[in-house]
């Protein structure tokens, strides 16, 4: 599996590529460099460079790429678990449409779960740093007349999801971005970008608000929430420390959707996130009651990646509840 991490390496061996990359597990600070790398089995990774990634992901026998940038308190094996079981799934629904790549930035492995939620929204604002250089090295590579001439450019679709606090770093990193590289815009990157039980405060897809540039990046934007995720409720505790009394879009969607463009949609899941994750209802949109066979969020996903459109039987349709499978 292809991955790219802000996580430090045990031993870094730049301007060297890493043969024997390892994570520093005890070390939860995000590396101002990033590293393109190749899991070949547990615990056994190698990097591999970012050019080389590219090119393998333009030459993979995959029509898309979802790029799965994951939550709090995920150590690397626990995202490489949650991305091979979101593949697998993939490649049941229809072999050859979608390569999951994760993007791993480092949480906490601390006792504690209040300090590793602080510590963890930290690494996120400072891996956004590190993500944004990746933006911004792919859109060199896309650009390149020697990597991508005009007789062979790379035609693969590119989608993202991001989980809980993955939000975070994905709203952050898109933030960089533009206030670094792209000052005169952010350029529609994504075809769809999946906001799973986010763990950012619900008015932040709004118009001039920070959030509003993933919009700008991605032809749709697709909410999931559910009022009865445990870890979001938890969440919103811990954020009155500093005074952030709001709930969370992974709650309630957005807090006001005429307020937010014309491209975010909004999928409650409250009927289906406790089921498929007792008994918190937080990472429900793989399988459903049973491991291995997709859930109805999942099959909403997939589907969306397969025909660009949420609704593609009501083109004006904002949002939707959803339901057990009954078929």
């Amino acid at each position: 599996m292809l991955f790219i991490t802000s996580r430090m390496p045990t031993v870094n061996t730049e301007p060297e590529f890493n043969r024997d990359f390892d994570f520093d597990l005890k070390n939860n600070s995000s590396s101002r460099s990033f590293f393109c790398c190749l899991r070949h089995k547990k615990g056994k990774y190698e990097e591999i460079g970012s050019m080389k990634m590219l090119q393998m992901l333009k030459e993979a026998k995959y029509r898309q790429v979802l790029v799965y940038i994951h939550g709090f308190s995920n150590l690397p094996e626990d995202v490489f678990a949650n991305a091979t079981e979101f593949q697998k799934l993939c490649d049941r629904q229809k072999p050859g449409e979608v390569l999951v790549v994760p993007l791993i930035w480092p949480c906490d492995a601390d006792f504690g779960i209040i300090k590793d939620y602080w510590d963890d929204q930290k690494a996120a604002d400072q891996s956004a740093f590190t993500f944004a250089r990746v933006m911004q090295r792919f859109m060199e590579w896309r650009n390149s007349q020697t990597c991508n001439p005009e007789d062979d450019p790379c035609l693969k679709r590119i989608n993202v999801l991001a989980h809980s606090m993955g939000n975070r770093v994905l709203r952050q990193t898109l933030a960089n971005w533009h206030r670094y590289d792209q000052p005169h815009g952010l350029p529609l990157l994504f075809r769809n970008t999946f906001l799973v039980a986010a763990d950012i405060v619900n008015e932040s897809l709004h118009k001039g608000h920070e959030g509003e540039l993933i919009s700008h990046a991605s032809r749709n934007v697709v909410v999931y929430y559910a009022s009865d995720d445990l870890a979001l409720r938890a969440s919103k505790i811990s954020n009155l420390k500093n005074a952030e009394a709001s709930r969370r879009l992974g709650h309630t969607g957005p807090e006001d959707m005429d307020l937010t463009p014309k491209n975010v949609y909004a999928i409650d899941c409250d009927d289906v996130n406790t089921l498929y994750d007792p008994p918190k209802g937080h990472s429900y949109f793989r399988s459903g009651t049973k491991k291995g066979e997709a859930g109805v969020v999942f099959k909403h996903i997939f589907q969306t990646m397969l025909n660009g459109r949420v609704f593609p039987s009501d083109e004006f349709r904002k949002s939707s509840i959803i339901g057990l499978d009954k078929s």
